[in-house]
């Protein structure tokens, strides 16, 4: 069945940086565009980034652009986010998904910018 395990998370200040690391399964990784999530404290759970099947176009919400790096390894089947200058209201929990959030949702990670 569709796997998607996410990790990487911790305890940051203000200013630091994070990789997150998400491992999948089930699925024919290559042919999915693919995505990171974040669910913010009683917040709803919202994209942050995509990466297209290729690696060749990434998009980010507007408020990570500049900050945050996605990327894929199609042969090892992980999709990464490099978290850089991170900010406060950056903490949350952190997902990968495809594109339309269409499998399973993993256990994500938690992120936790603070001083």
């Amino acid at each position: 069945q569709v796997q998607n395990v996410e990790s990487g998370g911790g305890l940051v200040q203000p200013g630091g940086s994070l990789t997150l690391s998400c491992a999948t399964s089930g699925f024919t990784f290559s042919t999915y565009v693919m995505g990171w999530y974040r669910k913010a404290p009683g917040k709803e759970r919202e994209w942050i980034a995509n990466i297209t099947e290729a690696a060749d176009r990434t998009k980010y919400k507007h408020s990570v652009e500049g900050r945050f790096t996605i990327s894929r390894d199609n042969a090892k089947k992980t999709v990464d986010l490099q978290m850089n200058n991170l900010k406060p209201e950056d903490t949350g929990v952190y997902y990968c998904n495809s594109a339309h959030g269409i499998f399973p949702w993993g256990p994500g990670t938690q992120v936790t910018v603070s001083s």
